[in-house]
């Protein structure tokens, strides 16, 4: 996957919370006006048996973000670190609450899939850093 954002959208989106170590490699989104907020939301998500976000391990694929009527809707395509993944059931949830509440945000949609399969090549370093696979 080619990452839809370069370096210089996630600096202006992100502004001075951009660190290149904590960005996963393989994360597909845009530089919409939101996703600075949208991209905090999700690091706050944390996978119950993991310590790190479940964006930094790279669990997000790809954010797409569509204007209408005002608002911003969200489409969100993620996985799992393994498909018996016991909150395999609430993680679609976890991320909807998570970004629901960002003003400007309509709908939020979330899709668990499975290809590419997940693996630690999709960690951000900070993540690799953080659970010592590196």
């Amino acid at each position: 996957m080619k990452p839809v954002a370069d370096t210089e959208m996630a600096k202006r989106a992100l502004g001075d919370e951009w660190d290149p170590m904590s960005e996963p490699p393989h994360t597909e989104h845009t530089d919409h006006k939101l996703w600075g907020q949208m991209r905090k939301a999700l690091c706050d998500v944390y996978d119950p048996e993991i310590p790190v976000s479940i964006y930094e391990l790279g669990l997000i694929y790809k954010v797409v973000v569509t204007d209408a009527d005002g608002v911003s809707d969200v489409y969100v395509e993620m996985t799992l670190t393994s498909p018996h993944c016991p909150v395999a059931q609430d993680m679609p949830g976890m991320v909807q609450g998570a970004i629901m509440p960002i003003r400007g945000v309509g709908e939020v949609k979330v899709d668990i899939v499975f290809d590419p399969p997940w693996d630690k090549s999709m960690m951000s370093e900070t993540a690799k850093l953080q659970l010592n696979m590196f």
